[in-house]
């Protein structure tokens, strides 16, 4: 298959060794002639590792390279079957890239964005064939990351979806299906393992030990190390983007610590300063931290599910991957019992400040 990327930074370019690796032929560009001219050497050093490691042949490597061509205009990306879209995560942008690349490609072609964030809906509004546009969402670094979200909106085909999967699990992807409400599956569902983790630390405990408590119930990273490993900025930014395309409900509050976090610049590990500065035991207390963190986890995947276009199975699978939790919210849930959380929930509610008040409300499974 011919596949075009526009967008070389790390994630087009880390998306274009995805499909160059099990032999696509993959075409891409960049508006910034910069990106463009170092792709090739990017990628190659993005791969001298495998070869270090014997993991790659240095004859596997050149052929992979060989696999991709940069071009300097979108138009050179017309005879590909497929394009997705890496570029800035800004809705005018996007919408100005398929604009101009719809009218290049063939009719069956599939335009396929690699938002985080955005309405799929929206980015395919004005298109002569929306029904030929989806998402297609890779984890940073997409070598690397199995989970792959897929994402039609109201007016995708099955054909494209079809094809798009097929494509994209023959590269060694999982691909789960998301609705096209904000956050999708991962970034909707994540919001509370921070969340709960800042209200915690509002509360008085120790970014430390709350981490510790999730690290101890099996965890690799506890809420605030994966701030540090992300950046609080980034964070922050989702959180923000989240809290405002659902009407800034309690559940996606943005709390004052994670503000303070960026304003003083200490973002994690890319600054050298964060949350975690070090390792704490985990308390006495650390099950029921527990307990409450993963309560709300649960909550809002149930709430995710009443919504419908999603499936149990496929929010767990894409925690799991495009979060390396230990398990999904509803393998949390068989663990704990419905009645288990709902008394949790009930609970938080009720000692809830008045800001917070109506972000523990259950989700329909617990009425």
């Amino acid at each position: 298959m011919r596949i075009g990327v526009i967008g070389l930074g790390a994630m087009g370019l880390g998306i274009a060794q995805v499909f160059a690796s099990v032999g696509h032929a993959v075409f891409a560009t960049d508006a910034q002639s910069g990106a463009r001219a170092s792709a090739r050497d990017r990628l190659a050093q993005a791969l001298a590792p495998r070869v270090a490691k014997g993991v790659l042949s240095v004859d596997d490597r050149a052929a992979l390279l060989s696999r991709l061509t940069v071009v300097s205009r979108v138009e050179d990306l017309s005879p590909a079957d497929l394009v997705i879209e890496a570029v800035v995560e800004r809705l005018a942008v996007k919408q100005a890239v398929f604009g101009v690349l719809e009218p290049l490609l063939s009719p069956d072609a599939v335009l396929a964005t690699n938002t985080s964030s955005l309405s799929v809906s929206s980015i395919a509004h004005g298109l002569s064939r929306p029904n030929r546009v989806l998402g297609l969402h890779f984890f940073n670094p997409a070598p690397v990351m199995k989970l792959v979200e897929l994402i039609p909106h109201a007016g995708t085909d099955a054909t494209a979806m079809g094809l798009v999967r097929g494509v994209t699990e023959g590269a060694g992807k999982t691909v789960v299906t998301a609705p096209d409400r904000p956050g999708f599956i991962v970034n909707r569902c994540a919001r509370p393992y921070y969340g709960e983790g800042l209200a915690l630390l509002e509360q008085g405990r120790s970014a430390a030990e709350i981490d510790a408590a999730m690290v101890a119930a099996g965890y690799r990273l506890g809420p605030f190390a994966l701030i540090d490993l992300i950046g609080a900025d980034i964070n922050l930014a989702a959180t923000e983007g989240l809290a405002s395309a659902m009407a800034d409900h309690p559940r996606y509050h943005i709390f004052a610590a994670l503000r303070a976090q960026v304003a003083k610049g200490d973002l994690g590990r890319k600054t050298g300063r964060g949350f975690v500065m070090g390792e704490a035991p985990p308390p006495s207390d650390a099950a029921a931290i527990a307990l409450r963190i993963e309560a709300t986890l649960v909550n809002e995947a149930a709430w995710l599910l009443a919504e419908g276009g999603v499936s149990a199975d496929d929010i767990d699978t894409a925690m799991r991957l495009g979060l390396n939790f230990p398990r999904g919210p509803f393998e949390v849930l068989a663990g704990y019992g419905r009645e288990k959380v709902r008394e949790t929930l009930a609970a938080l509610e009720a000692e809830a400040p008045a800001y917070l008040k109506g972000r523990y409300a259950p989700a329909p499974m617990f009425a």
